[in-house]
């Protein structure tokens, strides 16, 4: 009888990434829309590593803000840059969009569906889509498409007050189910969870300083691609690190959020415009290849919590499980690395994660998860400094994350992201 043999795991792992600068909304980078973003971080990320397209067995792509024409951008991208066999799709789980596409790929190469991927996440804030008051869509839709006269138009626009139903409704981050605006849930965390206003802006000066110390260093520049912007020129470096800001400084702006609160322009992320693209292969084709691996997943975990309950406080459950997955505890980690919404949320995660009484009622462990060392956490800085593109945001944290595995020798990493609806998301990264 023949024996059958066993079955060896597949395993996919990170060769590398890469990304556009991250620069202000309405800024440099205005008039290339997030097609064009991925666009340029993906066709950097191939060139750089000399990869075939005939390789590359799909991509999966995150966004936030899809463009309501074309909102598959992971196939327009694979269409402007002349891979028309290249299958793709795209997928939208709001902040976490990117690590998303990441691990959908990775799991797409665990299970044998594919050997080599392309994932990442892109968004441009300055190309927004602004919509018409949906009266007006009810009345101009069906005679668009040939279902209503003019008469029944004109009946419908006769019930349209000047204010509230004719000028179009700026977007905004805002909940559907409750209203309120992102920043108003990170407003009402740092209250709950006593969180200062000094505390913040102090954890905000050091994410800066430290963004400002890796580009000055050179760390980020094989990870940025240039685009070229408004006016043929061309941006080569992020746009909104401050190497400059101080608690002083800080500590002059006004809160935006609430007339007495603690949340500013400074110690929330702007408003951003970018895009970020990673390559993933199984195992034994990258060698195969000739390419060494940075680093693979060890486990990921996405959770949902009650939007109206403390919104961005997802990673607090996300990242405890997605340990418990890996079979390892915080202490096994050497780098973690959580995305600054707000400098207030990064904080209420910080101290739940450190509180016995969260661990048992949310996550029905007997003790707190633990203290996360501030030398181990957001090493190169974070979304505050660097600016946060929705989509682009796990995409970036992952390159970074894997290549500083393999530049510093450190073995593991634990990712957290929060996101709009209430959700979290948290990854383990492991040194190939």
């Amino acid at each position: 009888m023949a024996t059958r043999k066993k079955k060896v795991a597949r395993r996919a792992v990170i060769v590398a990434g890469r990304r556009t600068p991250f620069v202000r909304a309405f800024g440099p980078l205005m008039k290339v829309d997030t097609i064009g973003l991925g666009t340029a971080a993906t066709k950097g990320l191939i060139g750089a590593m000399n990869i075939a397209h005939r390789d590359i067995d799909g991509i999966v792509w995150g966004g936030v803000i899809l463009p309501g024409t074309s909102p598959n951008v992971g196939r327009e991208i694979a269409l402007d840059l002349g891979m028309p066999a290249c299958e793709a799709m795209t997928v939208s789980r709001a902040c976490a969009s990117g690590l998303q596409a990441i691990t959908l790929a990775a799991a797409a190469i665990e299970r044998g569906d594919a050997d080599v991927m392309i994932a990442g996440g892109s968004d441009s804030t300055s190309n927004a889509e602004v919509k018409l008051p949906q009266k007006w869509v009810h009345a101009l839709a069906p005679l668009a498409f040939g279902k209503a006269t003019a008469a029944d138009v004109l009946g419908v626009l006769s019930q349209l007050t000047p204010l509230t139903d004719l000028i179009p409704k700026r977007p905004e981050i805002a909940e559907r189910s409750t209203g309120q605006l992102m920043g108003e849930a990170a407003e009402e965390m740092a209250a709950r969870n006593e969180i200062s206003r000094e505390a913040q802006d102090e954890f905000t000066e050091r994410s800066h300083h430290r963004a400002a110390a890796a580009i000055a260093s050179g760390r980020f520049d094989a990870e940025i691609v240039p685009v070229q912007g408004d006016g043929g020129k061309w941006v080569h470096t992020d746009g909104i690190v401050r190497a400059d800001t101080s608690l002083e400084k800080l500590a002059r702006l006004r809160p935006v959020f609430a007339k007495n609160g603690t949340l500013t322009a400074g110690n929330s992320s702007a408003l951003t415009d970018g895009g970020a693209a990673v390559l993933l292969m199984e195992e034994q084709k990258a060698r195969a290849l000739g390419y060494t691996p940075l680093a693979a997943f060890k486990s990921w975990s996405y959770v949902g919590v009650d939007p109206a309950d403390q919104l961005l406080m997802g990673p607090a459950i996300a990242m405890p499980r997605a340990l418990e997955r890996a079979g390892m505890k915080l202490s096994d980690i050497d780098i973690v690395d959580i995305h600054e919404a707000f400098a207030a949320q990064v904080l209420s995660v910080l101290k739940m994660l450190g509180s016995d009484a969260f661990a048992t009622q949310r996550l029905g462990w007997d003790a707190a998860v633990g203290t996360i060392d501030p030398e181990r956490l957001n090493v190169h800085g974070g979304s505050l400094a660097l600016g946060h593109p929705f989509a682009a945001t796990g995409a970036r944290m992952v390159t970074t994350v894997a290549r500083e595995l393999a530049l510093s020798d450190k073995k593991t990493a634990l990712l957290g992201i929060c996101a709009a609806g209430g959700l979290g998301a948290a990854a383990v990264l492991e040194r190939v």
